[in-house]
């Protein structure tokens, strides 16, 4: 539909997921509803949370899929289909633990990185042809490939305002792409948050 814009958050449901670094991308939408006044709604038809704003002309979708992340294509491919969203205004927003704690970096397509929600995001889609916002959590070390209970562990205290530093720098770049483009908002803002203190 002309004028509509999807941006999704990949997590997983529940409360004891929460506050993990998996749900770097719920929390980076939970921080632009909140920042756009937008209420979240349970959308049984795409098994999914969504949140509905306007900004500047545009209409805006917020999604986080509640299909726990390896199947978290089913909602936005869903979501696609049925609002017949351009998939040059659409959006995911993603956990990288190849990126270090406090980096952002916006692409406008590119291989899922053995990320299993962008995996299942691509095989819905049919294309690796969307934008997608990773954001850096980390890893214990480098050398170790095996991190599920890294990535399922929460942020830890001494990480909280970097992260709070990392999901307002994630709000303004993705507004950037909504009002100037996927370019200028990647060359803005990728890389390390800038640090007040």
């Amino acid at each position: 539909m002309e004028n509509l814009f999807l941006i999704v958050g990949l997590g997983n449901p529940g409360s004891e997921y929460a506050q993990t670094r998996h749900n770097a991308g719920f929390l980076l939408l939970d921080a632009l509803a909140a920042r756009w006044e937008a209420p979240w709604k349970l959308e049984k038809k795409f098994d999914a949370r969504l949140a509905r704003a306007e900004r500047d002309g545009r209409r805006l979708i917020l999604c986080e899929p509640l299909t726990f992340m390896n199947a978290s294509g089913e909602s936005v491919g869903g979501l696609v289909n049925y609002h017949k969203v351009s998939l040059a205004r659409a959006l995911v927003a993603v956990d990288d633990a190849d990126l270090p704690l406090g980096t952002l970096r916006l692409r406008p397509d590119g291989s899922s990185g053995g990320h299993h929600g962008l995996d299942s995001v691509e095989k819905h889609l049919g294309t690796r042809g969307y934008a997608r916002l990773r954001i850096g959590i980390g890893r214990r070390a480098s050398d170790q490939r095996e991190i599920t209970d890294w990535v399922l562990a929460p942020f830890r205290k001494e990480e909280r305002p970097v992260l709070e530093k990392v999901l307002q720098t994630g709000c303004e770049q993705i507004e950037c792409w909504l009002s100037s483009g996927i370019r200028e908002a990647m060359n803005r803002f990728n890389g390390a948050v800038e640090d007040d203190n």
